[in-house]
């Protein structure tokens, strides 16, 4: 499993962003959990007014790219022109009958279109109804067994268009099918199927999950394509902590699945803010409330099924990423000094977040890869230096330090492992990703004893 958390200081991403090395794809992990803090400037409009997608639909566009199509690159100076549309009457029949087609072509011609949220993210993601049910029992479900005969007659739809010679009955039967597809969920039957992995379904090797945007916070999940049929139970809640105690500026977005009979729960978050004595006191009581206020309704009621987790701490497995913004109990002077000297053992005793844990006011049972790398709070954009050394920055001055975090909690094994590393000084602020294997997933039994 590969946990990434990047705050992007409201910066729109260009086409030119690779995110290859960032998501260290040849690796490949079994799954992808990628959180982004502050995607939108925190302005009173984007927070009380209007929600932004768009920021969130390229940076969708963007992963999916460098997980499904590595090796295509869009040109710097040649941007592709969005595609016209079909005549109204050929619409139906054309979107069925190019469906595998336009999802192989260069993502970034989405990219430049810039479609809306839930377009770009229904074209990725697998069909809601697999995913949303029960997989407690070796039976699926009626939902899971409606889901997988839609999208059986999809398919069967389309190789019927294609070799047919009249474009109105084959129209007639596209329009039939999608009003089936349409009853279920309410999107189109997504082509990141498992059952057509032997080179139909749009060959994509990594199936959007979910995702979920609150104001700046945006997380998503991505897993192997053959991994999706034994996914269930997927839930999101959003947790507001930030103006008035409630609003999207800050808080948590938290996403439940089960991955065979392992319960897993993504919690990427942004909380309080501030250097001053005390502040850290504010991020626990953030944690606190998180904890407490997130909840996840059970879709499965079933007896004897395996229990379904409807709090954080209730699942076998808890990743929890993002903006933490704990700092360092240091001064500015001070802070300077150890990082020009490389002394991060010495850093690392005054970085509130460990204190916090170790004292058990915060976070008390989770678990850190080992942190070897410089603060990445606050660079300048695009530069080695941190905010405030120089004369232009100096009012952004921060005393430098690791703000962001991913920690992970759960059950205990002999293989459980969780290495840490840092993005890039030159990206905007970036925090702890981890690369995180928290032990084989269950198949037969649950994780718990």
């Amino acid at each position: 499993m590969f946990v990434g958390t990047w705050n992007v200081g409201g910066k729109t991403p260009n086409n030119r962003l690779n995110l290859q090395d960032f998501l260290q794809v040849e690796e490949s992990p079994d799954i992808y959990v990628l959180g982004f803090q502050e995607i939108v400037p925190l302005t009173a409009g984007n927070v009380l007014v209007v929600e932004d997608n768009e920021p969130a639909s390229r940076w969708l566009a963007l992963i999916h790219q460098a997980l499904n199509e590595p090796q295509e690159q869009p040109d710097e100076d040649d941007d592709p022109p969005p595609p016209e549309p079909p005549p109204p009457d050929a619409r139906r029949h054309h979107h069925h009958h190019h469906h595998h087609h336009r999802r192989r072509r260069d993502s970034s011609s989405l990219f430049f279109q810039t479609p809306s949220l839930k377009v770009l993210s229904n074209s990725y993601r697998v069909d809601s109804a697999l995913v949303k049910t029960c997989n407690c029992s070796s039976e699926p479900s009626s939902m899971r067994r409606r889901a997988a005969e839609v999208r059986a007659a999809v398919y069967r739809a389309e190789a019927a268009s294609e070799a047919a010679d009249a474009p109105s009955t084959s129209a007639e039967t596209t329009s039939a099918i999608d009003a089936e597809a349409d009853a279920g969920d309410g999107t189109p039957p997504a082509n990141c199927d498992p059952a057509a992995s032997g080179g139909g379904g749009g060959g994509m090797s990594y199936c959007l999950i979910a995702s979920k945007q609150m104001v700046g916070l945006f997380l998503s999940v991505w897993v192997k394509r053959e991994l999706v049929e034994h996914m269930g139970h997927l839930r999101v809640d959003c947790v507001g902590r930030g103006i008035m105690g409630w609003l999207g500026n800050k808080g948590c977005i938290a996403i439940s699945m089960t991955l065979h009979r392992t319960s897993l729960c993504f919690v990427c978050s942004h909380l309080a803010s501030g250097e001053k004595e005390g502040d850290e006191l504010r991020r626990n009581a953030d944690v606190a409330e998180i904890l407490r206020s997130a909840h996840f309704p059970r879709p499965c009621k079933a007896p004897g099924s395996h229990r379904v987790p409807e709090k954080i701490m209730d699942h076998d497995r808890m990743i929890w990423l993002g903006d933490l913004n704990y700092r360092v109990s240091l001064s500015y002077e001070e802070t300077r000094t150890l990082l020009e000297e490389n002394d991060w053992d010495t850093l690392l005793e005054k970085d509130q977040l460990l204190i916090e844990r170790e004292a058990g006011r915060v976070f008390r049972g989770w678990k850190e890869g080992k942190i070897c790398f410089a603060p990445t709070y606050k660079y300048t954009q695009n530069s080695d230096a941190y905010a405030g050394e120089t004369a232009k920055s100096k009012k952004k001055r921060r005393t430098p330090a690791c703000v962001g975090a991913t920690g992970y909690c759960g059950t205990a094994t002999g293989s459980s492992s969780c290495s840490t590393s840092a993005a890039s000084r030159g990206s905007p602020t970036t925090g702890r990703c981890a690369a995180c294997s928290p032990s084989r997933w269950t198949t037969t039994t649950g994780a718990r004893s």
